[in-house]
């Protein structure tokens, strides 16, 4: 089933209709969704983080809005701060984490949309995390060891 892009304003603080999950602890807001692009807020306290990972179908974009997020991408430890722009193309693995003091805010948005809306249904307000790890794998995002995040 084809979706195309709604016209409108998802406001500030707010999900698209309303929308938010709980991804382990972090709220994400889903920003805009439609076959070409899915776009999310995620709001992250110091400590909290998203393993690496990688999305064999989609490309990656991560504007940090506030605070700042250290990324382990593609092998390799970068800092992002307020305003920058963080480019992940498919296949290429990478997490983001709040080492900082303070909480770090974030738009992220991938392209194409694939199943990505439909993993942030199925493991909102999931607590395991390898029950989280096992799902997303069936929505095309693989995490990698945990090693892979020293």
């Amino acid at each position: 089933m084809s979706k195309d892009l709604a016209k409108g304003i998802t406001r500030n603080g707010t999900g698209q209709d309303g929308k938010t999950w709980n991804i382990l602890g972090q709220t994400y807001y889903p920003k805009a969704a439609c076959d070409s692009t899915f776009a999310f807020e995620t709001n992250s306290e110091p400590g909290q983080f998203v393993p690496v990972h990688v999305h064999p179908t989609q490309d990656e974009f991560i504007l940090v809005q506030e605070g700042t997020l250290d990324l382990k991408l593609d092998g390799e430890w970068v800092q992002a701060s307020e305003g920058d722009l963080v480019r992940m193309p498919r296949g290429i693995p990478h997490g983001y984490f709040n080492k900082s003091d303070k909480p770090a805010r974030a738009l992220f948005w991938v392209s194409p949309a694939r199943k990505l809306e439909a993993l942030f249904d199925r493991i909102d307000n999931l607590t395991d995390p390898e029950e989280v790890v096992k799902i997303s794998a069936d929505h095309e995002v693989d995490f990698l060891p945990p090693d892979a995040n020293d």
